[in-house]
């Protein structure tokens, strides 16, 4: 029987390098330098904009597959965190003069879009093993780009704390992995495969640099 614990170290040791190009990112080097004009921060709550709401609403159908199964309250805190994070966006485009109807108008990016888009398959196709594997591997590197974003916007764009919180939220998520290796380690004694694990958390890091790859081209850095 596979170990969910041994599992996710593998994953880790054979993404490394993916994460390390992640959060090195040089979109983030050029915000703490102040090269990002501040104009181009609309783009990143744009973007955000599409995608919690669709992660919103991934997180609910996946929640709905499987209420009956003991992954319920991980799903359960899981939505809880998208539905704050949803709410804290709305303060930041309102920092960058932003109204909700303005975020709706938006386009999503394609590069920038993917990864709610696997996202929302893993919802309809996949496994809460599969989404609990991507999203511990995934949040360990987009919370400490957050928490470097929280910095900078604070530090070279002087934003108020209340402007923040969606980054801070990120940045200061609960620590332990714990509550998603049990749902892991549920979804491996049910036969969830482990190659479907491990290709989960590699696609959604490859989703995640294409994100911020994305943000780097809108920003022109």
């Amino acid at each position: 029987m596979t170990d969910a614990r041994q599992l996710v170290q593998q994953i880790r040791r054979q993404l490394k390098a993916l994460d390390e190009r992640i959060v090195r990112h040089p979109y983030l080097e050029a915000l703490e330098l102040g090269r990002v004009e501040r104009e181009k921060l609309k783009v990143f709550a744009e973007q955000q904009y599409h995608i919690v709401g669709s992660d919103l609403r991934s997180v609910a159908i996946l929640f709905a597959r499987h209420g009956d199964l003991p992954s319920r309250s991980y799903l359960f805190n899981l939505l809880q965190g998208e539905n704050a994070a949803a709410e804290a966006l709305k303060e930041f485009a309102l920092a960058l003069g932003m109204r909700e109807e303005e975020l709706k108008a938006s386009e999503p990016l394609p590069q920038a879009h993917g990864y709610c888009a696997f996202v929302a398959w893993l919802a309809l196709y996949g496994s809460d093993a599969e989404l609990a594997a991507g999203f511990l591997v995934n949040f360990a590197a987009w919370g400490a780009n957050c928490g470097r974003m929280s910095s900078a916007l604070k530090e070279r764009y002087g934003l108020a704390p209340e402007a923040i919180q969606f980054f801070d939220l990120f940045a200061n998520l609960p620590s332990g992995d714990q509550p998603a290796l049990a749902v892991i380690q549920g979804g491996l004694d049910r036969g969830v495969a482990p190659a479907l694990i491990h290709r989960a958390a590699r696609l959604l890091q490859g989703y995640e640099l294409m994100y911020w790859d994305a943000m780097a081209k809108a920003a022109a850095v």
